[in-house]
């Protein structure tokens, strides 16, 4: 008897990632522009990205920091207590 195919988790982080940036172009875009943005205007919105990409890579981060200290917590409880 086989099992019916598991459905790929929602990739909750990639969707919020999207969502954001989805919302920043609403805001931050007019609906039509006459002349290209300067490089100025470039160089703002990149950075601005950066900032977004480095807070998103510290949240990431300290997840996985979590992750790994649950792990390593339940492994020493169960070396400890068996």
């Amino acid at each position: 008897m086989s099992t019916p195919p598991r459905r790929p988790r929602p990739d909750r982080l990639g969707e919020a990632l999207r969502v954001l940036v989805r919302a920043r172009r609403a805001t931050t875009l007019p609906a039509a522009r006459a002349t290209p943005p300067s490089l100025i205007e470039v160089g703002v919105r990149l950075a601005s990205l950066e900032h977004e990409v480095g807070e998103v890579r510290s949240r990431v981060n300290g997840v996985l920091f979590a992750v790994v200290a649950s792990v390593l917590t339940q492994l020493v409880s169960r070396v400890v207590a068996g």
